[in-house]
Protein backbone atom coordinates (compact mmCIF):
# COMPACT_ATOMS: atom_id res chain seq x y z
CA UNK A 1 0.00 0.00 0.00
CA UNK A 2 1.38 3.33 -0.67
CA UNK A 3 1.37 6.22 1.80
CA UNK A 4 -1.09 8.28 -0.60
CA UNK A 5 -3.34 5.49 -0.35
CA UNK A 6 -2.91 5.06 3.55
CA UNK A 7 -3.72 8.73 3.78
CA UNK A 8 -7.14 8.32 1.22
CA UNK A 9 -8.12 5.21 3.38
CA UNK A 10 -7.76 7.44 7.14
CA UNK A 11 -9.78 10.18 5.22
CA UNK A 12 -12.63 8.28 4.89
CA UNK A 13 -12.48 6.37 8.26
CA UNK A 14 -12.41 10.07 9.81
CA UNK A 15 -15.20 11.02 8.08
CA UNK A 16 -18.06 10.23 10.54
CA UNK A 17 -15.97 11.98 13.61
CA UNK A 18 -14.38 14.55 11.67
CA UNK A 19 -16.48 15.80 8.97
CA UNK A 20 -14.84 17.97 6.78
CA UNK A 21 -11.76 17.99 8.84
CA UNK A 22 -11.23 14.69 7.76
CA UNK A 23 -8.47 15.13 5.23
CA UNK A 24 -6.76 17.96 7.53
CA UNK A 25 -6.44 14.96 10.08
CA UNK A 26 -5.49 12.29 8.04
CA UNK A 27 -2.54 14.29 6.31
CA UNK A 28 -1.50 15.66 10.42
CA UNK A 29 -1.76 11.73 11.25
CA UNK A 30 0.65 10.87 8.41
CA UNK A 31 2.84 13.76 9.11
CA UNK A 32 3.18 12.55 12.73
CA UNK A 33 3.55 8.95 11.90
CA UNK A 34 6.50 9.45 8.74
CA UNK A 35 8.45 12.58 10.03
CA UNK A 36 9.97 15.13 6.90
CA UNK A 37 8.31 15.68 3.52
CA UNK A 38 7.10 12.39 3.13
CA UNK A 39 2.78 13.34 2.42
CA UNK A 40 4.98 15.15 -0.63
CA UNK A 41 5.84 11.90 -1.99
CA UNK A 42 3.00 10.16 -1.13
CA UNK A 43 2.15 8.49 -4.52
CA UNK A 44 5.67 6.78 -4.91
CA UNK A 45 6.32 5.79 -1.23
CA UNK A 46 5.24 2.63 -0.04
CA UNK A 47 4.23 2.49 3.68
CA UNK A 48 5.52 -0.58 5.82
CA UNK A 49 3.64 -2.98 8.10
CA UNK A 50 4.81 -1.12 11.26
CA UNK A 51 3.95 2.14 10.31
CA UNK A 52 0.88 1.37 8.62
CA UNK A 53 -0.51 -0.09 11.86
CA UNK A 54 0.34 2.58 14.03
CA UNK A 55 -1.67 4.98 11.48
CA UNK A 56 -4.79 2.57 12.20
CA UNK A 57 -4.61 2.87 16.22
CA UNK A 58 -4.32 6.50 15.49
CA UNK A 59 -7.21 6.81 13.57
CA UNK A 60 -9.11 4.00 15.87
CA UNK A 61 -8.80 6.82 18.94
CA UNK A 62 -9.81 9.05 17.38
CA UNK A 63 -12.64 7.44 15.72
CA UNK A 64 -13.59 6.77 19.93
CA UNK A 65 -13.76 10.35 19.61
CA UNK A 66 -9.88 11.35 21.65
CA UNK A 67 -8.80 14.71 20.27
CA UNK A 68 -5.65 14.68 17.86
CA UNK A 69 -3.57 16.68 20.02
CA UNK A 70 -4.04 14.25 22.87
CA UNK A 71 -3.19 11.35 20.87
CA UNK A 72 -0.14 13.00 19.27
CA UNK A 73 1.08 14.27 23.06
CA UNK A 74 2.21 17.88 20.97
CA UNK A 75 0.61 20.54 18.97
CA UNK A 76 1.61 23.82 17.04
CA UNK A 77 0.28 26.89 18.83
CA UNK A 78 1.97 30.34 17.05
CA UNK A 79 4.90 28.35 14.90
CA UNK A 80 6.09 26.67 18.14
CA UNK A 81 5.48 22.80 19.19
CA UNK A 82 3.74 22.51 22.80
CA UNK A 83 3.12 19.47 24.89
CA UNK A 84 -0.45 18.85 25.46
CA UNK A 85 -1.91 15.87 27.74
CA UNK A 86 -5.39 15.09 28.78
CA UNK A 87 -6.60 17.26 32.05
CA UNK A 88 -5.44 20.65 30.39
CA UNK A 89 -7.00 22.90 27.71
CA UNK A 90 -5.59 22.59 24.29
CA UNK A 91 -4.10 25.26 22.53
CA UNK A 92 -6.10 26.74 19.41
CA UNK A 93 -6.08 28.77 16.13
CA UNK A 94 -8.33 30.72 17.78
CA UNK A 95 -6.39 31.76 20.74
CA UNK A 96 -3.65 33.15 18.19
CA UNK A 97 -5.95 36.31 17.39
CA UNK A 98 -5.16 37.41 21.53
CA UNK A 99 -1.45 36.45 20.98
CA UNK A 100 -1.05 38.52 17.65
CA UNK A 101 -2.45 41.58 19.31
CA UNK A 102 -0.62 41.37 22.49
CA UNK A 103 2.64 40.79 20.77
CA UNK A 104 1.35 44.11 18.72
CA UNK A 105 0.88 46.17 21.97
CA UNK A 106 4.51 44.95 23.56
CA UNK A 107 6.35 46.11 20.38
CA UNK A 108 4.74 49.18 20.28
CA UNK A 109 5.20 50.47 23.51
CA UNK A 110 6.91 50.23 26.49
CA UNK A 111 4.30 46.62 27.77
CA UNK A 112 7.77 45.12 29.98
CA UNK A 113 5.57 43.02 32.41
CA UNK A 114 2.70 40.37 31.05
CA UNK A 115 0.60 38.23 33.03
CA UNK A 116 -0.96 34.99 31.37
CA UNK A 117 -4.11 34.69 33.38
CA UNK A 118 -5.95 31.06 33.79
CA UNK A 119 -2.29 29.99 31.83
CA UNK A 120 -3.23 26.24 31.07
CA UNK A 121 -0.39 25.07 28.72
CA UNK A 122 1.01 27.99 28.79
CA UNK A 123 0.34 28.65 24.70
CA UNK A 124 -0.14 32.27 25.30
CA UNK A 125 2.18 33.38 28.18
CA UNK A 126 4.94 30.86 26.75
CA UNK A 127 4.58 32.95 23.00
CA UNK A 128 4.90 36.11 23.99
CA UNK A 129 7.91 35.18 26.14
CA UNK A 130 9.41 33.88 22.98
CA UNK A 131 9.22 36.32 20.43
CA UNK A 132 9.16 39.64 22.74
CA UNK A 133 11.60 40.72 25.37
CA UNK A 134 8.58 40.72 28.07
CA UNK A 135 8.49 39.71 31.64
CA UNK A 136 6.34 36.86 31.53
CA UNK A 137 4.44 35.71 34.75
CA UNK A 138 1.88 32.76 34.02
CA UNK A 139 -0.33 31.70 36.71
CA UNK A 140 -3.21 29.26 36.89
CA UNK A 141 -5.28 27.51 39.71
CA UNK A 142 -4.54 24.08 38.76
CA UNK A 143 -0.88 22.57 39.64
CA UNK A 144 -1.04 20.02 36.40
CA UNK A 145 -1.67 23.18 34.06
CA UNK A 146 1.14 25.29 35.88
CA UNK A 147 3.89 22.08 35.40
CA UNK A 148 2.80 21.91 31.67
CA UNK A 149 3.63 25.80 31.14
CA UNK A 150 6.62 25.27 32.77
CA UNK A 151 7.52 22.33 30.37
CA UNK A 152 6.32 24.01 27.22
CA UNK A 153 8.82 26.99 28.34
CA UNK A 154 11.96 24.93 28.92
CA UNK A 155 10.38 23.25 25.53
CA UNK A 156 10.95 26.39 23.92
CA UNK A 157 13.74 27.85 25.67
CA UNK A 158 12.29 30.62 27.77
CA UNK A 159 12.08 31.42 31.53
CA UNK A 160 8.35 32.60 32.80
CA UNK A 161 7.38 33.16 36.24
CA UNK A 162 4.06 30.26 37.42
CA UNK A 163 2.05 30.81 40.19
CA UNK A 164 -0.56 28.77 41.55
CA UNK A 165 -4.24 30.67 42.49
CA UNK A 166 -7.83 31.55 42.06
CA UNK A 167 -7.80 34.07 38.82
CA UNK A 168 -6.27 37.46 40.95
CA UNK A 169 -4.86 35.71 44.41
CA UNK A 170 -2.19 34.39 42.44
CA UNK A 171 -0.77 37.50 41.71
CA UNK A 172 -2.12 39.64 44.74
CA UNK A 173 -0.53 42.82 45.36
CA UNK A 174 0.75 42.91 41.83
CA UNK A 175 0.55 44.90 38.62
CA UNK A 176 0.92 44.44 34.87
CA UNK A 177 1.35 46.54 32.16
CA UNK A 178 -0.74 43.57 30.17
CA UNK A 179 -3.43 41.17 31.23
CA UNK A 180 -4.42 38.43 28.99
CA UNK A 181 -6.62 35.55 29.71
CA UNK A 182 -8.31 32.91 27.59
CA UNK A 183 -11.07 32.33 30.79
CA UNK A 184 -13.41 29.24 30.78
CA UNK A 185 -16.45 30.35 29.35
CA UNK A 186 -18.82 27.83 27.72
CA UNK A 187 -22.43 28.02 29.22
CA UNK A 188 -24.43 25.30 30.83
CA UNK A 189 -26.30 24.74 27.07
CA UNK A 190 -22.61 24.89 25.71
CA UNK A 191 -21.78 21.76 27.96
CA UNK A 192 -24.61 19.52 27.12
CA UNK A 193 -23.66 19.75 23.70
CA UNK A 194 -20.06 19.59 23.21
CA UNK A 195 -18.21 17.66 20.66
CA UNK A 196 -17.39 14.29 21.27
CA UNK A 197 -13.58 15.32 21.45
CA UNK A 198 -14.19 18.24 23.64
CA UNK A 199 -15.62 16.37 26.40
CA UNK A 200 -12.17 14.81 26.59
CA UNK A 201 -10.77 18.19 27.59
CA UNK A 202 -11.23 19.47 31.24
CA UNK A 203 -14.44 20.47 32.27
CA UNK A 204 -12.86 23.28 34.76
CA UNK A 205 -11.18 24.94 31.31
CA UNK A 206 -14.48 25.22 29.47
CA UNK A 207 -17.34 25.74 31.96
CA UNK A 208 -18.10 29.64 32.98
CA UNK A 209 -20.77 29.09 34.97
CA UNK A 210 -24.48 28.96 34.11
CA UNK A 211 -24.57 31.75 31.69
CA UNK A 212 -20.87 31.51 30.46
CA UNK A 213 -20.05 34.74 31.56
CA UNK A 214 -19.07 34.02 35.34
CA UNK A 215 -14.90 34.54 35.12
CA UNK A 216 -16.13 37.25 33.04
CA UNK A 217 -18.00 38.96 35.91
CA UNK A 218 -14.91 38.32 38.47
CA UNK A 219 -12.60 39.58 36.60
CA UNK A 220 -14.60 42.65 35.66
CA UNK A 221 -14.51 43.35 39.83
CA UNK A 222 -11.10 43.15 40.08
CA UNK A 223 -8.83 43.49 37.01
CA UNK A 224 -8.11 47.42 37.62
CA UNK A 225 -6.61 46.42 41.12
CA UNK A 226 -3.64 44.75 38.75
CA UNK A 227 -3.45 46.38 35.70
CA UNK A 228 -0.86 49.40 35.81
CA UNK A 229 -1.20 52.85 34.83
CA UNK A 230 -2.61 52.91 31.27
CA UNK A 231 -2.09 49.31 31.09
CA UNK A 232 -4.30 46.67 28.89
CA UNK A 233 -6.20 43.43 29.66
CA UNK A 234 -6.91 41.61 26.60
CA UNK A 235 -9.89 38.49 26.81
CA UNK A 236 -10.88 36.28 25.06
CA UNK A 237 -14.75 35.73 24.53
CA UNK A 238 -16.98 33.14 22.54
CA UNK A 239 -18.50 33.92 19.52
CA UNK A 240 -22.22 34.77 21.18
CA UNK A 241 -20.91 36.51 24.08
CA UNK A 242 -19.90 40.06 22.51
CA UNK A 243 -23.15 41.67 23.69
CA UNK A 244 -23.18 40.26 27.22
CA UNK A 245 -19.19 40.58 27.58
CA UNK A 246 -19.45 44.64 26.06
CA UNK A 247 -21.96 45.24 29.15
CA UNK A 248 -19.03 44.37 31.75
CA UNK A 249 -16.66 46.01 30.14
CA UNK A 250 -18.62 49.49 28.63
CA UNK A 251 -15.17 50.63 26.96
CA UNK A 252 -14.08 47.71 25.52
CA UNK A 253 -13.20 47.28 21.74
CA UNK A 254 -13.29 44.31 19.95
CA UNK A 255 -11.40 42.20 17.43
CA UNK A 256 -12.79 39.70 15.18
CA UNK A 257 -11.13 35.91 13.83
CA UNK A 258 -10.55 35.79 10.62
CA UNK A 259 -14.40 34.05 10.02
CA UNK A 260 -15.67 37.52 11.08
CA UNK A 261 -17.24 36.51 14.35
CA UNK A 262 -15.73 38.59 18.13
CA UNK A 263 -12.63 36.81 19.26
CA UNK A 264 -11.19 39.14 21.88
CA UNK A 265 -12.29 42.26 23.72
CA UNK A 266 -9.79 44.77 24.51
CA UNK A 267 -9.97 46.68 27.60
CA UNK A 268 -7.39 49.83 28.17
CA UNK A 269 -5.40 52.17 26.78
CA UNK A 270 -2.09 52.28 24.83
CA UNK A 271 0.90 52.71 27.38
Amino acid sequence: MTLWQLRRKAAERLKSISGDSAGFEADQIIRFVFPGDALKRAEHTDADEEAAARVDEIVSRREAGEPLQYIFGEWEFMGLPFTVRPGVLIPRADTEILCEKALSLIRSGPYRTVLDLCCGSGCIGVSLRKYSDAEVTCADIDENCLALAKENAGRNGVDVALLQGDLFDAVAGRRFDLICCNPPYLSEADMDSLQTEVRHEPALALYGGRDGLDYYRRIAKDYERFLSPGGTMLLEIGSAQEAPVRRLFPKAEVIHDYAGLPRVITIGGSK
